[in-house]
């Protein structure tokens, strides 16, 4: 064999050896997209379906925590976070208001938990576990009214556990329960019905649906409910 033919050859079998290589490269790409086109498309799938299902705000759901009548004419529901100071004013002005409004509105809480603080998902947790022993609005009132101290903690549990305990909830319970999946999913869906639903901040109150502005006093609460209902 001649040196030319030699270098042929070389080269023949170099530029077999590429197309194999290519061809080997393709078949793994593709068996790689059609691998990862059911992947996909289950991510997107539970993206949209997933988890606990999500409500707006005009719409009241058996898994919600209300104060009032069903038959109320009025729905006020409110987006808070446990930690968030202007969500714990809020919380007392209504209450102030309540005797006032009571008669004529339902309470609808939903969890908005912002990143801004360490302990709003816990406490969130915490709250969702004491309504599976029919405490959630005693915990709630707790944590708002003790807001400025347990939310200085580095760790807020055993402040948690012990709002808990002054209300004689069993505590085994409540910590197994704020550890359940499903309780992190009904807060997950009420955070992802209020961005929905247009809430930004917290709290975020709505009337029947509507969003409002918060009110600054009891009174003017009072004030906005009576207008509500007259129109």
């Amino acid at each position: 064999m001649t040196k030319s033919s030699e270098k042929k050859l070389k080269r023949d079998v170099k530029k077999q050896q590429a197309k194999r290589r290519e061809k080997i490269q393709k078949s793994l790409i593709t068996a790689f997209v059609v691998l990862m086109i059911p992947v996909a498309l289950y991510v997107f799938y539970q993206g949209l379906f997933g988890g606990a299902p999500v409500y707006p705000p005009d719409q009241v759901s058996v898994t919600d925590h209300v104060q009032g009548e069903a038959s109320a004419p009025l729905t006020i529901t409110v987006y808070g976070d446990f930690q968030c100071p202007n969500c714990a004013n809020e919380a007392n002005l209504i209450s102030q208001a309540w005797p006032q409004i009571g008669n004529r509105s339902r309470l609808v809480f939903r969890h908005y938990p912002l990143d801004t603080y360490p302990h709003s998902f816990e406490a969130a947790r915490y709250a969702e576990a004491a309504g599976r022993q029919d405490a959630f609005w005693e915990l709630y009132s707790l944590f708002y009214g003790d807001q400025s101290s347990w939310s200085v903690l580095p760790d807020a549990t055993v402040a948690f556990e012990d709002y808990a305990a002054e209300l004689g909830l069993d505590i085994d319970q409540l910590r197994a329960d704020a550890n359940l999946p499903e309780i992190r999913e009904k807060i997950l869906a009420d955070q992802r019905g209020g961005n929905r639903a247009g809430v930004r901040s917290t709290p975020t109150m709505y009337f029947n649906g509507e969003m409002m502005p918060n009110p600054r006093t009891a009174s003017e609460l009072i004030q906005m409910v009576n207008e509500f209902l007259a129109e």
